[in-house]
C-alpha cells in the first residue's frame, strides 16, 4: 500500500489530476487506512522519538523525511534561479500556501482559475526542496503581464539560489503562531505516531532539530537580505491578516506590475480571503495525501493570534527561547509583542 501510495503521488501523479480524480484517489486511500487502523494503532501506543526518526540533516540543515529527502534538498540547493522566478520563502507554517496564492492572483490580475477548472495550486506552482513536487521543467510561466515561475521553498537564506532578476517574498509570522501551527501540522500529519506537546516545543527550539532552521535563524537570514537586496520583499503575515489590500498592492509594485484596478483587486482580496481558501481547501492541499494523515483541516483559524491557542507556560519558555536568541542576533524585540502592529523596518520590507 505504502508503494502504491508513493508512486501514485510523484510530480503531477496526483496534483495533475483533476479534482474528482483526487478525491477519489483520497477515498481509496482512506480505505487503506481503515484497513490498516490496528496495525497502526500498535505501532503508535509503542512509538518514541517520532520527530528525530522523521527527520534528517544535510548541510547544516534539517529536513522532514517523506515529504524531503538529503537528495531533493540537493537539488533544491543546485537549481539555478531564473529571472522569470518568484519565490514564495517562509518557514514553516508561516502563511507560505496563502503568499503563494496571492502571488498566483496577482499575476493573474485576479482572474486566477484553480476552483473553477478544479486545479491544484501546487499541480502550477512547484515546491523547490519536496521529494514528490511537480519539476520545474512542469510548472508552467502563469500570467500576461509578468509570466511568473512561482515557486514555494523553505529552504534558509544561505542555501536559497540566488539570480539577481529572480524576485523573493518573505513572510514572517508570530514565533508561537507559528509554533502553535506546526503542532496542529504535525498532528495532522503524523496521526498516531505524533509527538506530544514537550517533544515538539524541544525541537521547535533546537537549531539542529527544527526543520529548515530555527525560527530566529530563519528570519534574521531573510531580514538581513532584504535590507541589502532590492530583490528581496520581507511582509508580516500579521500585516496580511491586517490589511491584506495593503500588502497586494506592496506585492505588485514589487514585481514591477501596473497596478490593479479596483475590480482586480477586490477579485485579489476575495480570492485570498481566509473564508474562500477555506472553503476551495481541495485547491490549496500542501502535500499529497498519505495513509497516516488524518482528517484534520488544512485552514484552522486564519487569525494572527494562534499563540493564545498554546499552554501559557509553553508559550512563555518559546517567548523566552526566542527572545535570548533575537537579541543575540540584533533582531527587533517588538516582533514578540502579542497582538501588537509590527513595525516596519528598513530595506525592501513592506511598506506603502
Amino acid at each position: 500500500v505504502l508503494r502504491w501510495e508513493d508512486e501514485k503521488t510523484q510530480g503531477l501523479g496526483y496534483y495533475g489530476l483533476a479534482a474528482a480524480q483526487r478525491e477519489r484517489f483520497k477515498r481509496t486511500l482512506r480505505r487503506h487506512a481503515v484497513l490498516l487502523s490496528p496495525i497502526l494503532n500498535v505501532l503508535g501506543r509503542f512509538s518514541t522519538g517520532a520527530l528525530a526518526k522523521a527527520t534528517f540533516r544535510v548541510r547544516e540543515v534539517s529536513g522532514p523525511r517523506g515529504t524531503c529527502s538529503p537528495e531533493s534538498f540537493e537539488r533544491g540547493f543546485a537549481y539555478q534561479a531564473r529571472p522569470e522566478d518568484v519565490f514564495v520563502v517562509t518557514q514553516m507554517k508561516c502563511g507560505t500556501t496563502w503568499m503563494q496564492h496571492l502571488v498566483y492572483e496577482i499575476v493573474r490580475r485576479g482572474k486566477g482559475d484553480l476552483v473553477e477548472t478544479g486545479t491544484a495550486l501546487y499541480a502550477v506552482s512547484p515546491w523547490l526542496e519536496a521529494s514528490k513536487s511537480v519539476s520545474m521543467d512542469d510548472a508552467p510561466l502563469i500570467g500576461a503581464e509578468r509570466p511568473s515561475r512561482v515557486i514555494k521553498t523553505h529552504l534558509p537564506s544561505q542555501l536559497c539560489p540566488d539570480a539577481p532578476e529572480a524576485k523573493y517574498v518573505y513572510v514572517a509570522r508570530h514565533p508561537v503562531s507559528c509554533f502553535a501551527s506546526c503542532a496542529d501540522f504535525l498532528h495532522a500529519n503524523m496521526g498516531r505516531f505524533a509527538p506530544g506537546l514537550d517533544e515538539i516545543e524541544q525541537w521547535f527550539c533546537s537549531d539542529e532539530l527544527m526543520w529548515w532552521g530555527s525560527w530566529p535563524a530563519h528570519v534574521e537570514g531573510w531580514w538581513k537580505r532584504s535590507g541589502q537586496d532590492k530583490n528581496v520583499l520581507f511582509v508580516h503575515f500579521e500585516d496580511m491578516k491586517r490589511d491584506l489590500a495593503a500588502i497586494i498592492r506592496q506585492v505588485v509594485s514589487f514585481l514591477g506590475m501596473a497596478p490593479l484596478t479596483a475590480e482586480e483587486l477586490e477579485s485579489v482580496v476575495r480570492k485570498c480571503s481566509f473564508h474562500y481558501m477555506q472553503q476551495h481547501g481541495d485547491a490549496f492541499e500542501m502535500g499529497p495525501p498519505h495513509i497516516l494523515a488524518t482528517e484534520a483541516k488544512l485552514f484552522v483559524k486564519g487569525t494572527a493570534d494562534r499563540h493564545r491557542d498554546v499552554p501559557e507556560t509553553v508559550r512563555n519558555r518559546v517567548l523566552d527561547w526566542c527572545s535570548k536568541e533575537m537579541q543575540q542576533r540584533a533582531l527587533p524585540l517588538e516582533w514578540l509583542e502579542l497582538d501588537r502592529a509590527v513595525p516596519e523596518g528598513p530595506g525592501e520590507r513592506a511598506r506603502e
